[in-house]
């Protein structure tokens, strides 16, 4: 009777310790991801892969360089999980943020929405360094969210003292090898095409004179 006792408090005593990873897991999404990662991208928007990519690279050199900050883009209510009521709410849902993370993420945290941007160390807003954002025109559409985001992480570095620079796009260098692999890959099939034809030729006219 005492194991089966000693069982079931122990059966009790592990839901008791689920109840708030199930509680975070079924809130916000970015307050699980922000718990490993250092940006967070919105859920079924299509934004530009060179946007992307700069966002990331520019939240590493700013964290190379000793400005750690973690980045949230929301683009829609869905990409706020249980709290929808803080959609265009971006300075309100970074206090938020900000302390679901601060178990894990005690710094810098920028928040990103369509109708512009929020900003909190530790759940906490500060409002001296907000003001390296003012003027900054929102974002507006979905898949600006990415470049705006990339633009606010540098002035906010910068403020901060450790100014990073625009990382490149590769998306245009990216094209312009594409489309010299495809040159490269139709003047060989042209090529190639000639040989076989010279080569049938070639074949025709010595079986005429055999």
């Amino acid at each position: 009777m005492a194991r089966a006792r000693l069982g079931v408090l122990l059966l009790i005593a592990t839901c008791a310790a689920l109840v708030p990873v199930v509680a975070r897991a079924d809130g916000d999404p970015a307050s699980d991801y922000l718990l490993g990662q250092n940006v967070f991208l919105p859920f079924g928007v299509k934004m530009p892969a060179s946007s992307v990519e700069q966002l990331s690279t520019i939240v590493q050199e700013a964290t190379a360089a000793g400005y750690k900050i973690r980045v949230a883009v929301i683009a829609t209510k869905p990409d706020l999980g249980s709290i929808p009521q803080l959609y265009r709410k971006p300075q309100e849902y970074s206090q938020f943020l900000g302390q679901e993370l601060a178990f894990v993420y005690r710094g810098r945290l920028l928040v990103v929405m369509p109708n512009g941007y929020g900003f909190a160390v530790t759940g906490k807003a500060t409002p001296k360094v907000k003001r390296a954002l003012v003027g900054l025109p929102p974002p507006s559409t979905a898949p600006n969210l990415a470049d705006a985001a990339t633009t606010a992480v540098q002035r906010l570095a910068a403020a901060g003292g450790h100014p990073v620079a625009l990382p490149k796009s590769h998306g245009d260098s990216r094209t312009s090898r594409d489309r010299i692999v495809i040159a490269v890959v139709a003047v060989a099939a042209v090529a190639a095409a000639i040989g076989i034809a010279a080569l049938r030729r070639s074949r025709r006219g010595t079986a005429r004179r055999a």
